[in-house]
Order: C-alpha cells, then structure tokens, then sequence
C-alpha cells in the first residue's frame, strides 16, 4: 500500500511539477517576473477541490465514463494553451519591450488546469482511504513521500535549466515545452480510447520490459514525454502530430511580429 500510493502520488504530482519548473525558467530567461505562481498554485487548489467534490457525478455523464472524457479535455486545453505559450514564446525573446501579459496569463491559466486535474485525482484517492485506519497512515506517508520525489524532481530540472549558458536554455525549455505538449495530447487520446470515444486496433509495441511504466525513470517519462510501454496507433499518431503542431507554432511565432498594442511602453 504503502508503495502503491508513493507511485501513484509521484505520477500526479510530476506532471504539474515539470511543467511548472520548465514555465518558472523559461519566464527567467524571458526576464518575466514570476509573480503568477501563487495565483496559478492557488487556483489549481480550488479547482481540484471542487472538481474533486464532484468526480462521483462528473463519472456518471456519457454513460458512466465522464471523468475519462472530462479528464481528457482538461488535457487537451492545457495543451492548447501550452501551444499558445510556444507561439508567443519568440515573440517575447526576439523583442524584451512585447508585453508579458500573454504569457503570464497562458502560463497561469495552465498551471492551474494542470494541478484541478492532478490533485483532483490525489484528492479522491486520499478519501477512498480516509474511512480506513488500518491502511490510510501508510497511505498518507506515501503520498508525502511521492509528492516530495515528485517536487524535487521539478526542482532539479528548474535549476538545471538555470545553469545551462543563456543560448542554449531557452531552446531547451522550448524542446522539454514540445515533449510535455506531445505527452499531454497523447495522454487525452490514451483516455477518450478508455472510455471508447475513439476505436484502436491494439498496441503496435510492447516496451515493459525494457522500462516499466511503474519504475521512477518510468514515471518521469511519462509526465514528461507521455510514456506508455505499450502504445496504439492513434496515440503515436497524436503525438507525432501534436510535435508537428507545437513547432508550427513555434516557427510561426518566430516569423510573426507584435503589433502596436503588444508592446509595452
């Protein structure tokens, strides 16, 4: 039990954790005040409690798979506005004077999309146990210990991301922006086929047991990059395209310049 929650903790908290860590560098770099985090982390809390409240009737939609379907658009908005952020991102370093009102907001906006999702889930796994006191101390001292692997693994990218030369991290904080965005569409795809709005022939490949998906180096790939040992067409074709979508607007970003109204005194 006691490990079962360290997994499934870690593997929550991840994915919010890298995001944030490669968002907090990359406002570094484009001399972006960092000032949004609290409101983001804060916003993040009060949804994923009131969503949370409302999984059991939120599951019971589209005939008993709504939170796969919810969960999924949830992904798939915080993938739209990572898009965005890669969009604006060049506009922003080509020119410090454009104003960083965009990015904040889209930054914060996903954040916060991120962690409703994610402590939605911890929340509602806590509460399962919360009744339990034969299993719920084990449980509990798990997820702290899942969540502190989880935030100190963000940590370490932040900082590593700092202490790369200026010329090669934010091109680095773009690339890990593509993996994550890839991961989170793959991710929504993986969920809409659980709850079989979209059909798949099965898996093309099998590799657990090369990494497992229940390993940490496992866990880290997956909120980072969306790893799945055993993936479907669909979903490698959501990914490639995702990639594909992401550069595209990272290139139109580079090739477009802001208007008047952008651009801060």
């Amino acid at each position: 039990m006691l490990l079962n929650s360290v997994i499934i903790v870690l593997r929550e908290v991840l994915e919010a954790a890298l995001l944030m860590s490669v968002f907090l560098a990359s406002a570094r770099f484009l001399q972006i005040r960092n000032r949004w985090v609290v409101a983001a982390i804060i916003t993040g809390l009060v949804g994923a409690s009131v969503y949370g409240s409302l999984l059991h009737p939120v599951s019971e939609l589209f005939d008993g798979v709504g939170q796969e379907v919810v969960n999924a658009f949830l992904q798939f908005g915080a993938f739209a506005l990572l898009v965005l952020i890669v969009f604006q991102i060049p506009r922003r370093a080509q020119n410090p004077h454009n104003s960083a009102a965009v990015i904040v907001g889209l930054m914060a906006l996903t954040v916060a999309l991120a962690i409703t999702r994610e402590g939605a889930e911890i929340l509602v796994y806590l509460s399962g146990f919360w009744s339990m006191s034969d299993f719920f101390s084990a449980v509990a001292i798990g997820s702290v210990i899942g969540a502190c692997i989880g935030f100190s693994v963000g940590v370490l990218i932040y900082y590593l991301l700092l202490a790369q030369p200026l010329r090669h991290a934010l091109p680095t904080s773009v690339l890990l922006l593509h993996l994550i965005g890839a991961g989170m569409a793959s991710q929504a795809t993986r969920l809409l086929i659980q709850a079989d709005w979209i059909s798949t022939s099965g898996a093309i490949w099998d590799t657990s047991h090369i990494l497992s998906e229940h390993s940490l180096a496992g866990q880290l790939l997956y909120a980072l990059i969306g790893y799945e040992a055993s993936p479907s067409l669909v979903e490698v074709f959501a990914y490639v395209g995702s990639l594909l979508l992401v550069t595209a607007a990272f290139t139109a970003g580079k090739l477009t310049r802001p208007s008047i109204a952008e651009v801060s005194d």
